[in-house]
């Protein structure tokens, strides 16, 4: 049986516990039975979470044998952490068979230095902050975690899940780790390299009715004409005015937002359906499929074609 100890801290986000804690338990033929998981505070008190919720810790990490896999939860508590917990992370981190945060825990993780020369991710929001903080980290913020060696890190909340299922099918086997996904009612499908969010949680939404609208159509019809002319056209403004505005209310120039959300779309096509590359780049507004790879070779680091061999679930093969 492996040992999983969750480290917990006041303003906890109380989902990076639950979500990881739920998977493991969840492992094996009856619950509990493939992992044993402990909780611990510093001192042993309960902790309060970001939420309100309080939560009763096993006990008090002085007194925690190393574990098997030790994992790091992320919250409001990770902004300024007690002195006391970084160190006892410094010294004990390296004990752990496995490390593992979720979400902003990876910024506990780097503060202990465990994270100097590895490849590591966070919450999209925090990316710049880990690696504005801690340059000998290789932070990449795309992805829905990245494991490197025995160090693995996730963005934020359900990323832990991701992360905890894939764990459970390194250790237990891909059935094992379905068994538990069917449970929870979670798909068990997302690789790690998949991107955190959309294009339209990446973005902001505009203040505006008719760049709303916008959007929107942008995201309903990708294969459409969306240069900047027509999409100002639809907005009523001109080009010079559309442009200006789109990017102050959005965060984004149009032309970067249709990008990304072609690609997002002729992903999710390449993923969920057997249509052909050059259909796909016909309907996401590429033309053909050589702009299309272009795109996917620019921005993922590989051609269609291998992306779908990749990511494409087995039950739709």
């Amino acid at each position: 049986m492996r040992t999983v100890l969750v480290v917990l801290f006041d303003d906890v986000q109380s989902l990076d516990v639950s979500g990881p804690v739920e998977v493991f338990a969840g492992a094996g033929a009856r619950p509990g039975d493939a992992y044993r998981i402990g909780t611990a505070s510093l001192d042993g008190a309960p902790v309060r979470t970001s939420s309100g919720l309080t939560l009763v810790p096993d006990g008090a990490l002085a007194d925690a044998p190393a574990p098997h896999t030790l994992l790091v939860p992320g919250g409001r508590g990770t902004r300024t952490p007690p002195a006391a917990l970084v160190d006892w992370l410094r010294e004990h981190g390296p004990r752990a068979e496995r490390l593992v945060s979720v979400c902003t825990g990876a910024l506990l993780l780097a503060g202990a230095g465990l994270l100097d020369g590895r490849r590591a991710t966070t919450h999209w929001a925090f990316c710049d902050k880990l690696a504005r903080d801690h340059p000998a980290v290789e932070v990449e913020p795309d992805p829905v975690y990245v494991r490197d060696g025995h160090v693995a890190t996730s963005a934020g909340v359900t990323a832990g899940i991701d992360l905890a299922l894939a764990l459970v099918e390194e250790d237990l086997g891909r059935e094992a780790a379905l068994a538990v996904a069917r449970a929870l009612v979670v798909f068990l499908r997302r690789p790690g390299n998949q991107a955190q969010f959309s294009v339209q949680l990446a973005a902001q939404t505009a203040q505006r009715a008719p760049l709303r609208e916008v959007q929107q159509w942008i995201t309903e019809h990708p294969g459409e004409d969306l240069s900047v002319e027509a999409l100002a056209a639809r907005a009523r403004l001109s080009p010079r005015h559309f442009t200006r505005a789109f990017r102050g209310e959005t965060g984004v120039t149009p032309g970067r937002y249709v990008d990304r959300t072609r690609l997002e779309h002729a992903r999710r096509l390449l993923e969920d359906t057997a249509d052909g590359v050059e259909e796909i780049s016909r309907a996401c507004g590429y033309g053909t499929p050589e702009a299309m790879r272009r795109a996917f070779v620019k921005t993922l680091g590989s051609a269609p074609a291998e992306y779908r061999r990749r990511f494409r679930p087995a039950s739709t093969h």
